[in-house]
């Protein structure tokens, strides 16, 4: 797989600031940091403030769920699994200064659920250059499948598959061609572009409008306006949930009245408190079953381990997926035996057939470093609550 424009500048920036070398190798003692007699600690770098806030908050509230679960039953092989997170605001710059510190002053045994593109973009040279796994990423972007990144561990389908799910589903389900695509100008939004223009292409079809807003910024009433002069029949946003929610909200003021379809980085339980009664018939493509499900079994000790550790939290798709990132982590570390190091803990999901999560199986293999494929469909109900689907036919429930 060809790496996408921009890595080479991530890597050469994240050398300059943290002074370690893109692809240099870890030094032999560093396959044991982060692991002592009694623990095993995991670092996070992710947004715990700005727009993007609401995903680091509860991808850490589930990774710390799975962990307390574990840990309320002796740890894994006796140590148990504790987690330092930083805040990096959902900018690049932070990222690289918050992931060379996890890595060479807190000397954490691997990196977890990180939330986003340009930020995964600029601190993966970083890890890789200190030899820890990142595992888990809040982000489908198609960079994080090129198998030659040997410390990455993806769980969630990406975004090229989330895309493409919508664009058959708008053409088979409601006949809609005309579609057009709002996306944040930045490496997330143009990885989401890419999907939907691929799965146009594959089809004879072109965007029949695109608009674009900065990252961190609700600034998208000139893309609105853009947009709607194009009329199409579905708009497909590809952003953070204030500014989705900003230009949703914005659309359904001045009587834009197109399908809207989301990919599950929007931050859905963000997204539906943000957008209130305007959010009724909103689609959301997500990577992971619905939280409330009674199957797979999974979920149900989710729900258990997240009323237990996190009081007062409603489940969400977002801490959902933070939980079974933590889950994988715990699975990789059991394989590894009571003595883990970094190559144990990647090499064991790439030899596993299947890694099964109560029921949620992740596949691994030498050249596929993406657990699992899956796609599902949520709408926003009248009744403000999402609910899944299987087709758009059945859904617009507004």
């Amino acid at each position: 797989m060809r790496r996408l424009p921009g890595w080479r500048a991530a890597a050469l920036l994240a050398a300059a600031l943290t002074g370690l070398t893109p692809g240099a190798a870890a030094p032999a003692s560093a396959a044991e940091k982060g692991v002592s007699a009694k623990r095993i600690l995991f670092g996070q770098s992710a947004a715990f403030s700005g727009p993007a806030q609401d995903l680091g908050k509860n991808m850490r509230r589930g990774i710390q769920a799975a962990f307390a679960e574990i840990n309320a039953k002796g740890g894994v092989h006796g140590r148990r699994l504790d987690l330092t997170s930083l805040d990096d605001a959902y900018e690049p710059e932070a990222a690289i200064a918050n992931t060379a510190k996890l890595a060479r002053e807190k000397e954490v045994f691997a990196l977890i659920g990180a939330v986003g593109t340009p930020t995964s973009r600029s601190a993966v040279p970083v890890a890789a250059a200190a030899g820890v796994p990142y595992v888990a990423p809040f982000t489908g972007a198609e960079f994080l499948r090129d198998p030659k990144l040997g410390i990455v561990v993806n769980l969630r389908a990406s975004y090229y598959q989330e895309t493409e799910e919508m664009v058959n589903r708008l053409i088979k389900d409601r006949n809609i061609r005309r579609i057009a695509v709002l996306y944040q100008d930045d490496t997330f939004g143009r990885a989401g572009y890419r999907g939907v223009l691929r799965a146009l292409e594959r089809r004879g079809l072109k965007p029949v409008g695109t608009g674009v807003y900065p990252r961190n910024t609700t600034a998208v009433k000139t893309a609105l306006l853009d947009l709607r002069s194009a009329n199409p029949g579905a708009v497909v946003l590809v952003g953070a949930y204030r500014p989705v929610a900003a230009f949703i909200a914005w659309a359904r003021h001045i009587g834009f009245d197109p399908v809207f379809m989301t990919i599950s980085f929007v931050g859905s339980n963000a997204l539906l408190r943000e957008l209130g009664p305007a959010g009724a018939g909103v689609f959301v493509t997500q990577v992971v079953p619905f939280p409330t499900a009674d199957r797979p079994p999974v979920l149900k000790a989710y729900r258990a381990a997240l009323a237990r550790h996190a009081k007062g939290v409603l489940p969400g798709f977002v801490s959902l997926e933070g939980y079974l990132a933590g889950r994988l982590a715990i699975a990789a570390l059991q394989l590894c035996g009571p003595q883990p190091d970094r190559a144990c803990f990647l090499n064991k999901l790439k030899q596993q057939e299947t890694v099964d999560l109560d029921g949620f199986e992740l596949r691994y293999g030498k050249d596929d470093n993406q657990g699992s494929d899956a796609v599902f469909l949520s709408v926003i109900g009248k009744d403000s609550r999402y609910r899944p689907v299987e087709t758009l036919r059945d859904s617009a429930d507004r």
